[in-house]
């Protein structure tokens, strides 16, 4: 089944993350973390998962071993605290890092599939790893070498894993557009199914303000709002008609490749696959409705988004002279900042070290393999039956001449004497 599912996700798009001082910018085999809240340190770390221990190679008894995979991480994020750090990448490797007093690589241990999303639970005590075969492993913190344990399973290719802010419930999309509610500490307890989407379901997370909703974005072009306790679904909201001009012009499909969520206002920002837009949503809770507040344009296309702590929203794009941009809400609109002393140091890191960014410029979309087919049979089906029922209708006029004919020819004989 991997082998199926592997070709139907591109690798993903370079990524963003923040916790506190830190920020962290990956592409292809590298990961770069810096102290962008403190520019007049000049700590930077780098790591190159092609320099990390390789997964021995199997035989297969033919004599030839096994295509070896690529270095490419596939997922990472930061504990809660920002204490530590997990990336996962295409050579099924989970490497550990704890980030303080320094960065040190605490363990590389082997995964069972390759990692299609993954989340360090609020306790710090494991990282649940999401899979293209469906499956949820958790591995363990505290105990760094010790191999991981299945928690849950899906029929289909797992896109995202979330959890609630208490570590109760644990939270899975897949490609089949369910959203399934699990106990944590018993997965195989299902607690509810947010069933609503008509397409693979993209990304999910839980509002860490409002901890009894869940936020979905799909390949279906729309936002949803969950009550997912109860998997009622409270709130819809249509990309393509928010954006209906630009979709028309071209027939852009509004799918959602990144969100980001910021406490100091209820803000949520969304960035669009293959389509150079940031949306910025605001989050009534009183009525449990997204507000749209504002559409960011970009020249370049965007790879990710991230919120700081004190509310700036950070883009990292595909350009190699402007890396990273940086707004700031003013006067209830987000507007850029250019002399920062973080971005202009980041920036810098990350012009310096673009090489690691080269096998992703000018890719096309993550998602275009995930779209249900669809075949028109009726139409097929019914052309078809037209042409029998025109053959069986001329068949039955050329029985029909000829048995005219042959009585004819009866009459003009007439009897014999």
């Amino acid at each position: 089944m991997e082998a199926a599912e592997s070709s139907v996700v591109a690798s993903p798009n370079p990524g963003l993350e923040l916790c506190g001082a830190w920020m962290v910018v990956r592409g292809g085999t590298k990961v770069l973390a810096a102290r962008y809240k403190e520019p007049s340190q000049d700590y930077l770390f780098i790591y190159d998962c092609t320099t990390a221990r390789k997964k021995p190679q199997q035989d297969k008894g033919d004599g030839k071993s096994v295509v070896k995979s690529s270095d490419t991480i596939l997922a990472c994020a930061f504990s809660s605290s920002g204490t530590y750090f997990a990336l996962t990448d295409d050579n099924k490797r989970l490497i550990l890092f704890r980030t303080e007093p320094s960065w040190e690589c605490l363990s590389i241990r082997l995964v069972t599939r390759r990692c299609t999303s993954m989340i360090l639970t609020a306790a710090e005590d494991k990282i649940l790893v999401a899979d293209k075969s469906g499956d949820v492993y958790s591995y363990s913190v505290s105990e760094p070498e010790n191999t991981g344990t299945i928690e849950l399973g899906h029929l289909s290719l797992l896109l995202d894993v979330a959890l609630s802010p208490d570590d109760q419930y644990i939270l899975t999309a897949d490609r089949d557009e369910k959203i399934r509610v699990s106990l944590t500490r018993a997965p195989h307890n299902i607690v509810s199914f947010c069933l609503g989407h008509r397409e693979f379901v993209s990304r999910i997370f839980v509002i860490p303000d409002y901890p009894n909703l869940l936020l979905s974005a799909s390949g279906d072009c729309t936002l949803r709002l969950w009550e997912y306790k109860s998997g009622k679904e409270v709130s819809c909201c249509h990309l393509n008609i928010l954006n209906a001009s630009e979709a028309t012009k071209s027939e852009k499909k509004y799918v959602v490749s990144r969100t980001a969520y910021c406490s100091e206002g209820n803000y949520i920002a969304i960035l669009y696959d293959c389509i150079p837009t940031v949306s910025i949503f605001q989050l009534d809770a009183d009525a449990e409705k997204l507000l749209c507040k504002q559409h960011i344009s970009l020249i370049h296309q965007g790879w990710d988004i991230a919120f700081e702590e004190t509310g700036g929203l950070w883009i990292l794009q595909e350009d190699k002279e402007t890396p990273l941009l940086l707004y700031q809400l003013v006067d209830g609109q987000w507007q850029p900042v250019i002399e920062e002393e973080g971005l202009i140091k980041m920036s810098k890191y990350v012009h310096d070290n673009w090489t690691m960014f080269e096998d992703s410029i000018g890719r096309g979309s993550c998602y275009q393999n995930l779209y249900k087919a669809s075949f028109d049979n009726m139409s097929v089906y019914l052309q078809k039956k037209e042409e029998r029922l025109n053959q069986q209708k001329n068949k039955r006029k050329e029985l029909q001449r000829a048995a005219n004919g042959q009585t004819k020819k009866v009459k003009t004989e007439g009897p014999s004497l």
